[in-house]
């Protein structure tokens, strides 16, 4: 009989049954990075002896709330440095060998959990039977501070303890998940926006390497690794905003970690993130994943069509923002390439264009790029895009950033997840579809379901795309005169 018991090699937890789907929430995989462990790589954590009770969620990593955070149902009620605790559900604690799905949460490096609601495995455990694992990492300043150059070997990898704590939670589960009904051999990573930059990044992560078998990236992809030089740039800043000497470094052990976030705060977007730091991450993932560091992986990956709404129409820059403004802010982002992406893409400077542009820059094209390493290797890779628009806010948001994953994970119903979606009862066709497909990919390695239109894999002669939406479609290059425009602006941009 299936029990809510379930014996790990650091001791026994008491997990809990809700409609047939067991779940152990809060359940360590590393020791509380406090102390002379902050900005250290994770430790295992201690054992325990008695039933450790595992039916709460953990507090979140320290972050700042953030107000599209908080749109997307980000909870910072509780929120902790002793953070590095992971959330298992599973259609139960026997010896099946199930597929395993990690969950990799995004939030920009610097906000989210793997506790929100849109993250609930229930629907995958029940209708996929599958094992689903969200974790927590360290966040910000606490995960991704590279102090290397500055305090020498001690703080060798502190720029990536964040992605050392993902490497710590994907070890967690090749010694403990079979005792939860899942197959250690059949693991899938898989992760949004930050979350799938992050497994971009464990694509070329040498430590990584073996932990998982396939690869979901959803709105992210490998091209987010700050070099050595620019990340200690970063830090040196932060140690100036916080009146921290270089050699003093331990006095950031001892700081408030309100006092670490506030000056992280002043930082500008996706400053602390990935670094390439010549121990943990040798070399770019770029260049790792183009040299076979994932040639053994399946990947499947997208994008959503309109990503970067979201960030310009709450934007009070972009409000009512003429001509003038809209130049202005265009040049701040692009500084002298916008007479060539003017050029390129011949439209008027507007917030139309300006989102179209940083959703290839930031979205499309690293997407491209992975897919293209990838198939390059000879290895299996899906392709979709996720074309379905939301009526909220007048429909200005259309197919923006984040849209997409209460439909993967089948949690339309969760709370406030109309606020985003509309209540409209079509959305369920599309959540059906992308469910299934997912579930699909990481019990066989092929999204394909009886649902959708025969998906072939990616091929650069004819770059097949599952297109998501009412009436789902594949569609040849489907971005293919924007491909080559953002590819001639990138070879200006190299040179």
């Amino acid at each position: 009989m299936t029990k809510t018991i379930v014996e790990t090699v650091y001791g026994k937890l008491q997990g809990e049954q809700v409609d047939g789907v067991f779940a152990w929430k809060g359940v360590p995989f590393a020791k509380p990075p406090v102390g002379s462990l902050r900005f250290r790589a994770p430790e295992r954590p201690d054992a325990w002896e008695d039933v450790r009770d595992a039916t709460q969620f953990s507090p979140v990593a320290p972050q700042t709330q953030r107000e599209i955070m908080e749109f997307f149902g980000n909870d910072v009620s509780n929120v902790s440095e002793d953070c590095l605790y992971l959330n298992v559900w599973s259609p139960g604690a026997d010896d099946k060998k199930r597929p395993v799905m990690v969950w990799i949460h995004g939030g920009a490096f610097v906000s989210g959990s793997g506790s929100s609601h849109w993250y609930d495995g229930a629907s995958f455990a029940a209708q996929g039977d599958v094992v689903v694992v969200t974790i927590n990492y360290r966040l910000g300043v606490l995960g991704f501070l590279h102090l290397a150059e500055i305090g020498g070997e001690e703080y060798a990898t502190s720029g990536n303890c964040g992605i050392l704590d993902q490497v710590a939670a994907l070890h967690w589960v090749q010694d403990n998940i079979a005792a939860f009904g899942g197959d250690p051999n059949n693991v899938t990573i898989f992760g949004e926006s930050a979350g799938a930059m992050s497994v971009g990044v464990l694509l070329g992560f040498p430590s990584a390497q073996g932990l998982f078998q396939k690869a979901i990236l959803q709105s992210g992809a490998a091209a987010n690794a700050h070099s050595s030089e620019t990340a200690t740039k970063v830090a040196s800043h932060l140690l100036a905003a916080l009146q921290v000497e270089p050699t003093n470094l331990a006095k950031l052990e001892e700081m408030p970690v309100e006092q670490l976030l506030k000056a992280a705060d002043l930082l500008p977007a996706m400053s602390l993130g990935p670094v390439v730091d010549g121990v943990s991450l040798p070399k770019h993932p770029h260049e790792a994943i183009a040299g076979g560091s994932a040639k053994d992986v399946a990947i499947l990956i997208g994008t959503n069509k309109d990503e970067f709404n979201i960030f310009t129409v709450f934007d009070p820059e972009w409000k009512d923002a003429d001509d003038a403004k809209a130049k202005a802010l265009f040049e701040k982002t692009f500084g002298p390439l916008v007479p060539l992406l003017s050029n390129q893409f011949r439209g008027p400077l507007n917030q139309e264009l300006f989102n179209k542009l940083l959703t290839i820059h930031i979205f499309t094209y690293p997407a491209q790029k992975l897919a293209e390493l990838q198939v390059n290797q000879g290895a299996p890779v899906w392709m979709y895009r996720f074309d379905w628009e939301t009526p909220v806010f007048d429909g200005a948001l259309k197919a923006t950033h984040a849209l997409e994953i209460p439909f993967v994970w089948n949690t339309l119903d969760t709370p406030n997840t109309e606020n985003f979606t509309g209540s409209s009862p079509e959305r369920k066709l599309v959540s059906v579809q992308m469910h299934q497909a997912w579930i699909n990919f990481v019990s066989n390695g092929n999204p394909n379901t009886e649902d959708l239109p025969l998906w072939p894999k990616y091929d650069l002669n004819f770059r097949p795309t599952m297109i998501f939406n009412l009436e789902s479609e594949v569609v040849n290059d489907p971005n293919r005169e924007e491909r080559l425009k953002w590819e001639q602006a990138a070879m200006v941009m190299k040179a």
